[in-house]
């Protein structure tokens, strides 16, 4: 298989390695140039947070709205704003891969408190553009074929709108 869709193209760039699947809760872990460590989440909810952070670290894409917090509790966790060095090589990178399902997330925009971007389903070499984390997420679940796709009022993105090459 040609693997056109394989690239990283962004420096905040991630693969998304999904290696377990408990209903609609995945667990695996994500890859980013700037650690040779992956990043391990147990939930989608813990990898989102985990990569809001990352990208607030990065300062990359930056928010249009800022984050609030009330209280020491509320404040996000995640890594510190510092400059950054790339470790591993987009190559390095391409080639890690879940057990369940591997996605290279290209997040372009965060704006109206969501992520707006890019991302390829390594496995079928397909490419969708999201508008929201919860269309993202949606992409994952469909990719792995957890979450029954349900017609909305608003036509939302779909594996079967993904572009090949």
């Amino acid at each position: 298989m040609e693997k056109s869709q394989w690239y990283m193209g962004t420096p905040n760039g991630v693969v998304l390695c999904v290696d377990r699947s408990e209903g609609h809760r995945f667990a695996g872990k994500f890859y980013h140039a700037y650690s040779s460590e992956a990043t391990a989440f147990s939930d989608m909810d813990e990898a989102i947070f985990e990569l809001e952070g990352f990208y607030d670290a990065l300062n990359f894409p930056h928010p249009t709205t800022n984050s609030r917090c009330f209280g020491e509790t509320g404040k996000r966790t995640g890594q510190q704003r510092q400059e950054r060095k790339r470790v591993m090589k987009d190559e390095e990178l391409l080639s890690r891969h879940g057990d369940l399902g591997t996605f290279i997330i290209r997040v372009q925009h965060r704006q109206n408190s969501s992520w707006q971007g890019r991302i390829t389903w390594m496995d079928k070499n397909k490419t969708v553009c999201f508008r929201s984390i919860w269309e993202m997420i949606k992409l994952v679940a469909g990719a792995l074929d957890t979450v029954s796709v349900q017609e909305d009022s608003q036509k939302e993105a779909s594996w079967e709108d993904a572009v090949e090459e």
